[in-house]
C-alpha cells in the first residue's frame, strides 16, 4: 500500500481545533522538548553489564511512603500461583467456552469485593484509582445527564489532575472546603448543589489519611437533592471501618494494590469500581462485568456479562475506551481476600492503625514537629509538619530512611503498615530526632 502523505490534513485539523503541533506539546517542560541523542547499540552481553552496574549504585532504604501506593504483605502463595500460565499469560477472554478458569477467577474478585464495599455490582476492572474516579464522575453526567460535579477539596490532587482531564469539556468540576479538624464542610457542601450536580465525591480515609466522619449526614443531603454519592476508599480500610454501601453510596472506587500487588515503583494499580444495582443504568457504568449463568444443558459457566467498551459496541456508545484491563492484578487480589478473611482483614486495618497510631504520637512529642495537622481519627497515613521538612527528609534520606510525601516545604504525609517492625519505627523515631536538631 502506498504511503500517502497526511501532513496538510493533519494541520487542517489542528487549525480547527485552535492548535498547532508545537502547541500540543506545551505543557511538557521546554527543558524536556529536546531532540534525544541515544547512543549507539550494545550486545546482550554489553547490556547485562550495564544494567549490573547501574543496580549496583541502588542503596536500600526503609521507606514511609503511601499516598496512594501502599507496602503490604504480600503472602508468597499469590505470586506462585499469579505466575502459572493460565493466569499469567491469558488476554482478554473474549471466547467463554475456552476462557473459564480465567472468568471464574475474575467472577470471584468482583464478588469478594462486592460484599467488601457492601455494593452489589462490581466491574472487572479499571487501571486504578485516579480513573476509577473519573469513571465514576462520568457515569454520574450518563444517570443524571447534568454538568456539574462536586469535589471534597481534601482528595488526592493527583486523583483529581486525572479528573480534570477525563472530564474536560463534559462537566465542570467543583470543590467543596473542609472545616478546621479536615471534615467535609457540609453546609458549604449544601451550598453548592445547584440543579446542574450529578454528583459529589469523598475519600473516606481522605488524601491526608483521616476518616470522614459525617458520611452518613452527608448521604442524606444527597438523596434529597437528587445528587449520587460518589466514595473513595483504601480496601485495607474496611477491615475495621463501614463498607460505604451501607451509610448510602451510590458508586464506589479506589485502589486494590495494596490487596496482594506489589508497589513496584507505582503501577501496575487495580482500579476498583462498584455501583449499585439498577435495571436502567447498569449499562452506563464503564468497563466490563463477568457473570453466571447455565448453559443450554444447565451446566453453570462464566461469560463476559455486560461489555459496554468501544472494542464491542458502536463507539459513540461505549462507556470506556478502556481496552484492556488489570486482569492479572485483580486475580492477585481476589487470592489475598481469600486467605485473609474477615478476621484476617479485621486484624490487618487494627494492625495498620495501632502502628500509624503509635507513630504519629511518637512524632508529635519532639521538638519542633507536630502530627497529626488535622484532629481526626486517622487510619494509615497521617500528616507531619515541621518549618524545615524538606530539609530534614533530606537528611532521613542519608540515613537510610524514606520520608513522607512532601506536600510543601513544611508538611509531609506518612504512611505506616503492618510491615514496618518496632525496629523500623524506632529507627524512623531516632533519625527523625536527629534530623530535626
Amino acid at each position: 500500500m502506498k504511503f500517502i502523505p497526511n501532513s496538510g490534513a493533519r494541520d487542517a485539523m489542528l487549525g480547527d481545533m485552535g492548535f498547532t503541533r508545537e502547541s500540543l506539546f506545551s505543557d511538557v517542560p521546554a527543558t524536556l522538548r529536546k531532540r534525544l541523542f541515544l547512543p549507539p547499540p550494545l550486545s546482550e552481553i554489553e547490556v547485562e553489564n550495564k544494567i549490573e552496574a547501574l543496580l549496583q549504585k541502588n542503596r536500600k532504604v526503609k521507606s514511609f511512603l503511601g499516598a496512594g501506593c501502599f507496602p503490604h504483605h504480600i503472602p508468597s502463595v499469590i505470586p506462585h500461583l499469579l505466575s502459572r500460565s493460565e493466569f499469567y499469560t491469558s488476554y482478554t477472554p473474549y471466547q467463554a467456552e475456552i476462557s473459564q478458569g480465567m472468568l471464574q477467577a475474575l467472577f470471584e474478585y468482583q464478588s469478594l469485593m462486592a460484599e467488601l464495599v457492601g455494593l452489589p455490582v462490581v466491574n472487572a476492572s479499571l487501571y486504578d484509582w485516579g480513573s476509577a474516579a473519573s469513571e465514576a464522575a462520568l457515569t454520574c453526567h450518563r444517570i443524571r445527564n447534568k454538568g456539574e460535579f462536586l469535589i471534597a477539596d481534601t482528595i488526592s490532587p493527583h486523583r483529581r489532575a486525572v479528573m480534570e482531564t477525563y472530564v474536560a469539556g463534559r462537566m465542570q468540576i467543583k470543590t467543596v472546603s473542609h472545616l478546621e479538624n479536615g471534615q467535609v464542610d457540609v453546609e458549604d457542601l449544601r451550598k453548592k448543589i445547584s440543579d446542574k450536580t450529578c454528583g459529589f465525591y469523598i475519600e473516606n480515609p481522605s488524601f491526608y489519611g483521616f476518616f470522614e466522619e459525617k458520611c452518613e449526614e452527608i448521604s442524606q443531603l444527597l438523596k434529597e437533592r437528587g445528587v449520587l454519592f460518589v466514595v473513595g476508599i483504601d480496601p485495607i480500610s474496611l477491615g475495621i471501618a463501614k463498607p460505604p454501601g451501607e451509610y448510602g453510596a451510590d458508586i464506589v472506587v479506589g485502589d486494590a494494590q495494596s490487596l496482594g500487588n506489589p508497589p513496584c515503583f507505582g503501577g501496575p494499580m487495580l482500579g476498583i469500581f462498584a455501583m449499585y444495582y439498577d435495571p436502567g443504568t447498569i449499562r452506563k457504568m464503564p468497563g466490563r462485568l463477568i457473570g453466571l449463568t447455565n448453559d443450554s444443558e444447565g451446566t453453570r459457566g462464566f461469560i463476559m456479562t455486560l461489555q459496554t467498551r468501544e472494542q464491542h459496541i458502536r463507539r459513540e456508545k461505549a462507556t470506556s475506551n478502556i481496552c484492556s484491563n488489570e486482569a492479572l492484578c485483580a486475580v492477585a487480589s481476589a487470592m489475598y481476600l481469600s486467605l485473609m478473611g474477615k478476621e484476617g482483614m479485621r486484624e490487618l486495618a487494627t494492625l495498620c492503625m495501632s502502628n500509624a497510631r503509635h507513630v504519629s504520637s511518637q512524632i508529635n512529642e519532639l521538638e519542633g514537629f507536630a502530627s497529626p495537622v488535622y484532629d481526626s481519627v486517622h487510619f494509615k497515613e497521617f500528616t507531619v509538619r515541621h518549618k524545615g521538612m524538606e530539609n530534614i527528609q533530606k537528611r532521613m534520606l542519608a540515613h537510610g530512611i524514606q520520608g513522607g510525601l512532601l506536600l510543601d516545604d513544611q508538611t509531609s504525609l506518612y504512611c505506616v503498615t503492618e510491615k514496618h517492625t518496632k525496629e523500623d519505627i524506632g529507627g524512623l523515631i531516632d533519625v527523625m530526632k536527629m534530623a530535626g536538631d
